[in-house]
């Protein structure tokens, strides 16, 4: 909700700051006195155009803040999981009001502050303007996201919002409380989607993507004719250098195992005893000593050197022989160069190659816009097709029932909204299947169509109504969707609401708007007592003449609270223009009922 408002020099604003109320606040004043600053004041923060028009004559820049007050469970959806694989808040987020603000001011760089989010804007007298999100410069667009998410204008100016097809069916969806059919059915829709994209790439080589497609094939056909084996290039050059040094092997392995071990050999040609020899001797030597001890060590040590001996024997006389022919190293040698061939074209290393090849191999099928492979994804997707139409289908299902008692609903209301014979009727609508309905959020046309009196032509809503009709309208929805699906975690600001009611209707529209404020905060700019007596807190907008010493800077309006007693005037002159006794009493009788015919549900109400 908003927790506070702080404007300076914005129009004849010099200075000011509003803290609403969790639940309802009325913002009265005389006609002129400046009331239509603070919505400015909020469109502002809310990423709005800057006029350099706006800034308070003599002063040098305007600047507003706005403190939203976060609920702890939009806090809490900061740390449940990555925000940017909920797409920011948007409409794959799966966020919706504070949630979505605290994810797309996270994706911004800025996290919440005691459960606070700031959004400031400064407007210079030159025209240049600064938005701050929790003091970050940010771009004003990121202001309007998260505005966007956190409040709700319903004046003239912004009532055309919801003439877009795109917002009526984002309020439908709200109120029909669809959001596992549709997640279901955008799952689909994704995966028809890349499809479409992968078929209309094939589909749209040039010559170029087919002279690459060509390449990757041979390319391939080449790595595969060649057959590389993962090391085998390094083993070939191993076995190369043995043949290559076979004379140099022979001479100092024969030459070693006659040392070690004469037998191996030609025993003829061998010089003397042998290393084995010599020990087995020695070994002998010291088992014929009767006296045990370190002669017997040192025999057993002997015995184990040997025992080394022995393998050291055998591996060199596995080696005799194993070089390897004049022949053979013809065979390698070529097997070598072939293997460097490759490693040259897609190497380093015979690895490399055989990663490059996997990866072309996929590569391909992507560039293969042949026949086959064409008509292979094309079945592919009419699968995709079925299952995301089918998923569209169980969506307007979804969507007819909820519009059905949406309209009825509405038109329910407003009768109590002095609007008598007035109806809305939501509409939804299948596209025709031939002309492949389906888009992102379905296969349905949604259109909210108003007829503000009987006997009136059904128009689309935005125009077939006044500012003051639209805003009761857009009441009306709220209270709905309110009553429908709880408490909407978001400010709703009303203005001209009240235009062209009175009497019984007042009251009416008054208590609606409390009703509304059970589950939202609601702040209403009214000129009618009979809806400000309904509110939480009430702020006053006056419009003062200059003091003599500052006369160059013109009317000043001031913003302030009033309460008990000040509060009662207040309504007095909302309802004769004056504040006399009798018209203070109907003042207090009007608190009075508006307080016992229906009790707020949130605590803090001024006024006492």
């Amino acid at each position: 909700m908003l927790e506070e408002l702080d404007i300076r020099n914005l129009g004849p604003i010099r200075e000011a700051t509003i803290a609403p109320a969790a639940g309802m606040t009325a913002i009265t004043g005389e006609t002129g006195a400046g009331k239509s600053m603070l919505l400015s004041a909020i469109r502002l923060v809310s990423g709005g155009a800057a006029e350099s028009s706006r800034v308070s004559a003599g002063a040098d820049e305007a600047w507003a803040q706005a403190i939203f007050a976060l609920s702890d469970d939009a806090v809490a959806s900061e740390h449940s999981g990555d925000t940017n694989d909920a797409g920011s808040g948007d409409a794959d987020s799966g966020f919706t009001g504070a949630a979505a603000a605290v994810a797309k001011a996270h994706d911004a760089g800025v996290d919440p502050e005691d459960g606070e989010l700031f959004l400031s804007r400064t407007v210079r007298a030159s025209g240049r303007s600064r938005a701050v999100l929790g003091g970050k410069s940010v771009p004003r667009s990121v202001l309007g996201a998260i505005a966007g998410e956190l409040v709700t204008i319903h004046g003239q100016t912004d009532q055309l919002k919801i003439a877009a097809s795109s917002r009526q069916r984002e309020f439908l969806d709200r109120v029909a409380g669809d959001e596992a059919e549709l997640a279901a059915y955008r799952k689909a829709w994704d995966a028809l989607a890349a499809m479409d994209e992968r078929l209309e790439r094939l589909r749209s080589q040039e010559s170029s993507a087919r002279q690459q497609a060509d390449y990757l094939r041979e390319s391939i056909d080449r790595i595969n004719r060649t057959d590389p084996q993962p090391g085998e290039d390094e083993e070939l050059k191993a076995r190369r250098e043995r043949i290559e040094n076979a004379a140099d092997i022979a001479q100092g392995v024969g030459s070693a195992l006659g040392a070690l071990d004469a037998s191996q050999v030609d025993v003829d040609a061998a010089d003397g005893a042998s290393a084995v020899e010599l020990i087995n001797h020695a070994v002998t030597s010291l088992r014929a000593i009767r006296v045990g001890g370190t002669f017997a060590e040192q025999a057993d040590r002997l015995e184990s050197i040997n025992a080394d001996l022995g393998d050291v024997v055998f591996a060199l006389s596995q080696e005799l022989g194993d070089e390897g022919s004049v022949e053979d190293l013809d065979q390698i040698n070529g097997r070598i160069h072939e293997l460097g061939d490759l490693t040259r074209r897609w190497g380093p290393t015979l690895a490399d190659v055989l990663a490059w090849r996997d990866k072309a191999a996929f590569d391909l099928e992507d560039l293969d816009a042949s026949p086959e492979k064409v008509a292979e994804l094309e079945s592919e997707r009419q699968t995709l097709y079925d299952a995301a139409l089918a998923a569209a289908d169980v969506l307007s299902a979804a969507r007819v029932a909820a519009a059905a008692d949406l309209g009825a609903r509405v038109t329910e209301e407003l009768g109590s909204l002095a609007m008598l014979g007035a109806s809305l009727e939501v509409r939804v609508t299948p596209r025709d299947k031939a002309d492949d309905p389906l888009g992102p959020y379905g296969r349905d046309d949604i259109a909210f169509l108003f007829t503000p009196f009987e006997g009136s032509p059904q128009l689309p809503m935005g125009k077939s109504a006044s500012g003051g009709e639209l805003s009761r309208l857009m009441l009306a929805l709220e209270l709905v969707a309110a009553d429908t699906r709880g408490g909407a975690d978001q400010t709703f600001i009303f203005d001209e609401v009240d235009a062209g009611v009175g009497g019984k209707a007042a009251v009416e529209l008054g208590k609606r708007l409390a009703r509304l404020a059970r589950s939202a905060q609601v702040i209403v700019v009214t000129h009618l007592a009979q809806v400000a007596s309904w509110a939480d807190a009430q702020f006053v907008v006056t419009k003062e003449p200059p003091d003599a010493d500052d006369d160059d800077l013109g009317v000043v309006t001031t913003i302030a609270e009033v309460s008990g007693e000040t509060r009662v005037h207040e309504i007095a002159r909302m309802l004769s223009g004056s504040e006399s006794e009798a018209s203070l009493d109907h003042a207090r009788e009007l608190l009075s009922d508006s307080r016992l015919t229906l009790p707020l549900a949130r605590a803090g109400a001024a006024g006492d």
